[in-house]
């Protein structure tokens, strides 16, 4: 077997309409390759024919997470949104 490329390569087992109910609690899930189970899996019922395969992603995140980017937009918007940027509402602070 190929050894993963980051320390966070993750597997998700991609399940059919065939595959056992099993494999289908584990629809949507990524484990770290080290947690991964095997194929076919312990509690299943069609072993034989199991149609379940492996993805491998680089991450075990799904979506972006904490870019710089994003954080940027949330600061630009937190400064826009302070009422604290703006003169007071009082009459004598429009002087």
């Amino acid at each position: 077997m190929k050894k993963p490329s980051s320390k966070w390569h993750a597997i998700s087992i991609v399940v059919q309409e065939s595959s056992c109910a099993t494999a289908a609690l584990c629809r949507n899930k990524r484990f770290l390759s080290a947690q991964v189970p095997m194929l076919p899996m312990r509690d299943c019922d069609r072993a034989a024919s199991c149609p379940c395969k492996f993805k491998h992603f680089e991450d075990r995140r799904a979506g972006v997470r904490r870019t710089d980017d994003v954080r940027h937009d949330l600061r630009s918007e937190f400064i826009v949104s302070n009422r604290r940027a703006v003169r007071g509402r009082r009459a004598v602070d429009s002087r």
